[in-house]
């Protein structure tokens, strides 16, 4: 469990947010929440190196259409 205090008796309660925002976002509690909402069946290997195969080719084309300067 994250916790902050104040570090002086002066500081606001933005500092205090801030600082419990950054620590959250550095132990990744959120991004793993973010990443397990919605269950995702288990690819096998051989899917998933095609599935990055034509995400690079699809990539490849894009960045040409853009040199070329077609949308």
């Amino acid at each position: 469990m994250i916790q902050v205090t104040r570090k002086d008796s002066k500081e606001s309660l933005e500092n205090m947010l801030r600082r419990f925002t950054r620590k959250v976002q550095q132990s990744g509690v959120v991004a793993r929440a973010k990443q397990n909402q919605y269950f995702e069946k288990e690819l096998s290997k051989r899917d998933r190196r095609t599935k990055a195969i034509i995400r690079r080719e699809r990539k490849a084309i894009k960045v040409k259409k853009l040199k070329l300067g077609q949308s």
